[in-house]
């Protein structure tokens, strides 16, 4: 029985699998290859992404520095200009430089306007400026952007001489210009008005006329009468 059975062991054992021994995998030289093969394939697939990478690295860095030496030629020979940041011109005044000479009230077309809440201001300056000699035409009311003012005197280029000639008649007023063409005056009392000068009082010696600042200038605006 021993005898019989001995071959047949032994074509069993010739049948196992040669990589398993006792139940455990043998690695073998083929299965050594492939993961070396695989590690080997993988480094190589990392050399090659770094080069990409230092290449593109190096032609951003090239370009740059050929824009610069470019900019650099270019403002060198004058193709390139760099401005230069401009000095703030110094505030000029637009008051009218004078002097003015005082003028004949009675050749003086005067507007006069109202611009408080005070009943029948404008009349009353209106009515000293007629006793003046002044050819007062239109009386009515008018905003200003200004408060607690005395009068403003508004004319055109044509009408300066005119406007001095009321602002020595109206104490503290200020000259305001706009655009108007002709020669008329207007004059806007505001809440400090409290009469005009009297005939002994005026002053006719030539002067400027006196303006608001320019951070005060008042700006005029026409309302209904």
């Amino acid at each position: 029985m021993t005898e019989e059975d001995s071959p047949r062991r032994q074509r069993a054992q010739a049948k196992r699998d040669p990589t398993e021994w006792h139940g455990h995998r043998i690695v073998t030289e083929t299965d050594l290859g492939a993961v070396f093969e695989e590690d080997d394939a993988a480094r190589r697939r990392r050399a090659s992404m770094r080069r990409i990478r230092h290449g593109v690295v190096l032609v951003v860095l090239i370009g740059l520095l050929a824009a610069a030496v470019y900019v650099a030629l270019g403002i060198a020979r004058g193709d390139i200009s760099v401005g230069a940041a401009e000095a703030s011109p110094e505030p000029t005044s637009t008051c009218p430089a004078g002097p003015f000479d005082y003028q004949d009230p009675s050749a003086i077309t005067v507007n006069v306007f109202n611009s408080t809440t005070i009943d029948g201001l404008a009349t009353t300056a209106a009515d000293q400026l007629r006793g003046r000699a002044f050819a007062v035409r239109d009386i009515g009311n008018r905003q200003v952007g200004s408060t607690g003012m005395t009068a403003i005197i508004v004319s055109g280029e044509g009408g300066r001489a005119n406007a001095f000639t009321l602002q020595r008649t109206i104490p503290d007023s200020l000259y305001v210009a706009d655009e108007r063409e002709d020669r008329t005056v207007d004059v806007i009392v505001g809440s400090s008005y409290a009469g005009i000068v009297p005939p002994e009082g005026v002053d006719i010696t030539p002067a400027p006329l006196r303006c608001a600042g320019e951070d005060e200038t008042p700006t005029p605006t026409p309302t209904a009468p």
